[in-house]
């Protein structure tokens, strides 16, 4: 598991958007590894290419964990405003359809009670975009 763990981390730099999704895509479930999670928040503001930041987006909130969701709360603290719309088109994706992932909501509740103003701040707008998808 942790082979592919460090595969996944190489593939976050690579120049390849199409390998940055899909490393975005196998890190995700490492979310609570430092080193993971440093690399999933890069991923989040990439700034090479939106389809990175949506399908990591997606990712973690499928992933369903404190420590998935707070990465989104993270990257909302920095990202400007077009990267703010393609974390919110992820966490959607993942959200709707049969497959929609509850306990978003749940989870920013939680993080709104996390000891990072930011996170706090950001975990509100991740919930208002839940809000009325089903969570």
């Amino acid at each position: 598991m942790m082979s592919g763990l460090g595969a996944a981390l190489a593939e976050a730099s690579s120049p390849s958007w199409p390998q940055r999704v899909r490393a975005g895509r196998d890190l995700a479930s490492f979310a609570d590894v430092p080193e993971a999670a440093e690399a999933l928040v890069k991923l989040l503001l990439d700034v090479g290419d939106t389809a990175v930041i949506r399908q990591t987006a997606e990712a973690l909130v499928r992933v369903g964990t404190v420590a998935a969701v707070r990465l989104i709360a993270l990257a909302v603290a920095e990202a400007d405003d077009q990267q703010a719309d393609w974390l919110q088109t992820g966490v959607h994706d993942a959200l709707v359809g049969p497959d929609g992932v509850l306990g978003v909501a749940a989870i920013c509740g939680q993080l709104a009670r996390d000891p990072e103003e930011a996170v706090r701040r950001s975990a509100a707008q991740v919930s208002a975009w839940v809000d009325g998808k089903g969570c």
